[in-house]
């Protein structure tokens, strides 16, 4: 690597060769972290709030982690899924104990995930000789770039652009329960596929009245109930799974993001009669469970238990709440609402101010992440301290006065 880059080096880089996918990206080139903080290029700090989209659940540089990295990389990396390998073996055992589901496959991202999910349900249903195979997402929803998994994503700006899009999937109004009722019945009715708490659109949880009635539905039509837990997994809620956050198990729940603590993994986890919607041959991947990614959430896991990160999650995100909350109540005339589950939080502003909050945010030392022009996100690792969260809302408050 080239140690005389500039920042500016960087982007004019950037926008030569790399196809624009994330336009304009925040103008600042990332080269370390430790903890919850990041440094740029230019030596800049950051408190980090969106921790690589909810990726970084041990913030950055964990020992632990980085430890068993180097470990297992000069040991075996990679094998292929032709033979075994101990890490993925122990990570199956150890994920499905961790989410009561009773089988895994590991993948490499959350869209694969959401991709194996819909063919392990449309997968079971051949096998039976049904002839059931729509699933139905709910508005606003998102669940990955694949074409199946824009498809499920029941937001236009992301799908329309690619038509023609895979035949099967529709959508419902998110917490919509009457909606659920109706397509439940139908014949043709595979599964229900469903965030708890969508994050793409803003941090919006379903009521706990409607994710219970869902089970109960899927139940007794014998339909599957699928839950993206890609964003709401890994503690983030203040149970490992928003699933279990809301007492409900699912037949298939997918995962990924913190699973590895920034490598690349994901994974498909389900239970019951849809486990045999996969035989030999009908599923694969070529990178999915590699020796390097499943030693490393393994590593995660270990630091879960170590550090009681869960209850972490939960502790410091009701903290977390409050204190937004009197943000608040500061100012009423700005924050129509302040709202979330764990360490998965949202801030509502009256006007269309977030990317500009935002923007002084960032100029303040702060990394966070707007949804809209209404909404700003915050995701911040599970390890984060009491006097960081106090940090980001005297800052948040400097800048709103």
């Amino acid at each position: 690597m080239n140690n005389n880059q500039t920042t500016a080096n960087i982007i004019t880089q950037d926008q030569t060769y790399y196809l624009n996918t994330f336009g304009a990206r925040t103008p600042v080139v990332l080269t370390e972290g430790k903890g919850c903080r990041v440094t740029d290029l230019d030596g800049k700090s950051y408190l980090d709030l969106v921790a690589g989209i909810a990726v970084n659940v041990l913030g950055h540089s964990n020992a632990h982690l980085v430890e068993t990295i180097a470990k297992q990389a000069a040991q075996l990396i990679h094998c292929s899924n032709l033979y075994y390998n101990v890490p993925q073996t122990e990570l199956a055992a150890r994920l499905t104990a961790w989410t009561d589901m009773e089988k895994v496959f590991f993948c490499n991202s959350g869209a694969e995930a959401n991709e194996a999910a819909i063919k392990l349900v449309r997968g079971y249903f051949h096998e039976q000789g049904s002839e059931r195979y729509r699933f139905y997402s709910a508005l606003n929803s998102f669940h990955g770039r694949t074409l199946a998994t824009i498809t499920a994503t029941g937001q236009p700006k992301y799908n329309k652009p690619f038509a023609p899009l895979p035949e099967g999937f529709d959508y419902l109004p998110f917490n919509d329960l009457d909606a659920v009722k109706e397509v439940v019945a139908k014949s043709d009715t595979a599964g229900i596929i469903l965030e708890l708490i969508q994050g793409e659109s803003g941090i919006h949880p379903v009521s706990q009245s409607y994710a219970s009635a869902v089970e109960k539905l899927c139940r007794e039509h014998g339909v599957m109930l699928v839950v993206d837990e890609i964003q709401t997994g890994m503690g983030r809620t203040g149970q490992f799974t928003a699933s279990q956050t809301y007492g409900i198990r699912p037949d298939v729940i997918s995962m990924a993001k913190g699973l590895a603590g920034g490598l690349v993994i994901g994974a498909v986890l389900a239970q019951g009669d849809v486990t045999n919607g996969f035989t030999p041959g009908s599923h694969g991947t070529t990178f999915g469970g590699n020796p390097l990614a499943c030693a490393g959430a393994m590593a995660v896991l270990d630091e879960y238990e170590r550090l009681n990160l869960i209850q972490a999650a939960a502790q410091q995100g009701e903290y977390f709440l409050s204190v937004l909350t009197d943000v608040k109540n500061e100012f009423p005339e700005r924050i129509t609402e302040v709202r979330g589950k764990g360490l998965m939080l949202a801030i509502d502003f009256k006007e269309k101010e977030a990317f500009a909050i935002r923007d002084a945010l960032l100029k303040a030392g702060v990394l966070i992440n707007a949804t809209g022009p209404n909404t700003l996100r915050l995701l911040p690792p599970l390890i984060i301290k009491q006097t960081e969260i106090d940090e980001f809302c005297e800052i948040l408050t400097d800048i709103l006065k």
